[in-house]
């Protein structure tokens, strides 16, 4: 109620959409996008899709920082919900939430390397399947977005049984098409547009550049290590931020179709 020239006047706060009503004072709340921003009110009956991004804490050659992975689903994961909140209504809005990123994945082909932390296949699978069996008490959806090739695994055998157990879940890739390996033309190229500050110039040089079904056996020995001294699969000499963007606005394309469309293969991953 508002007092405008000694007359009242009604006001009505909306009930649906980025805004809900505090029952308390009948003011508008804006609904945050980010699961750690949020109260336990604000989510009490919004019902959104959780959006979990999913990367690792690597190598990436001696020019890309060990957060790559984690940087690119993180950004991916939030340049989709940021397409998905902008429907016809405002109510779309309320529909989707980012949780904060799980960082440490299944990264053992990379243990020859410093500053490699990987928990491995078990461990992840584990984390991201009681991560989902508590998430979806109160959200009726989790989604988890990856960028890591060596998370797979644990992702297929997380969100299968998830899914066995009547939970609505599923996992989404960050594709691009074309691309190399691992700290190559590819990555270098989405963190010239994501991140130029972190990219160390200087220190781009060319990898192994075979084709990954011929390093295969090697690395199932050796790791990378074993056809990469610097760590490198691919060319980051080539990369620009031109491609990057390109590259980067693909990922959204292809993350944001597969979760509209809502269809997990067997293994739960969209398609």
């Amino acid at each position: 109620m508002h007092i405008v020239d000694g007359k009242s006047t009604a006001t009505h706060a909306p009930t649906i959409g980025a805004y809900q009503v505090n029952s308390a004072y009948h003011r508008r709340v804006v609904f945050p996008r980010e699961l750690g921003n949020s109260t336990s009110r604000q989510l009490n009956d919004a019902a959104p899709t959780v959006v979990v991004p999913v990367g690792s804490t690597e190598q990436h050659g001696p020019h890309l920082p060990l957060d790559t992975d984690t940087r690119i689903a993180a950004a991916v994961a939030d340049a989709v919900v940021a397409r998905l909140s902008t429907g016809d209504s405002a109510k779309d809005a309320a529909h989707w939430v980012i949780a904060p990123a799980v960082a440490y994945g299944a990264s053992g082909e990379h243990e020859g390397f410093a500053g490699t932390v990987s928990i491995g296949t078990p461990v992840l699978a584990e984390l991201l399947t009681e991560f989902a069996r508590s998430a979806c008490r109160w959200a009726p959806r989790v989604v988890f977005v990856n960028g890591h090739g060596g998370n797979v695994g644990a992702l297929r055998r997380a969100v299968t049984l998830l899914r066995y157990e009547g939970r609505d879940v599923a996992w989404c890739p960050c594709p691009a098409r074309n691309a190399d390996a691992h700290a190559g033309h590819t990555e270098t190229s989405v963190l010239l547009h994501l991140s130029p500050d972190v990219v160390r110039q200087d220190e781009r040089v060319p990898g192994n550049r075979a084709p990954l079904s011929e390093l295969m056996p090697q690395m199932l020995r050796g790791g990378v290590a074993a056809v990469s001294s610097l760590g490198v699969l691919g060319d980051p000499t080539t990369a620009t931020a031109d491609e990057g963007r390109k590259i980067f606005a693909e990922m959204v394309d292809a993350c944001a179709g597969r979760i509209l469309r809502w269809a997990p293969d067997s293994g739960g991953m969209l398609t």
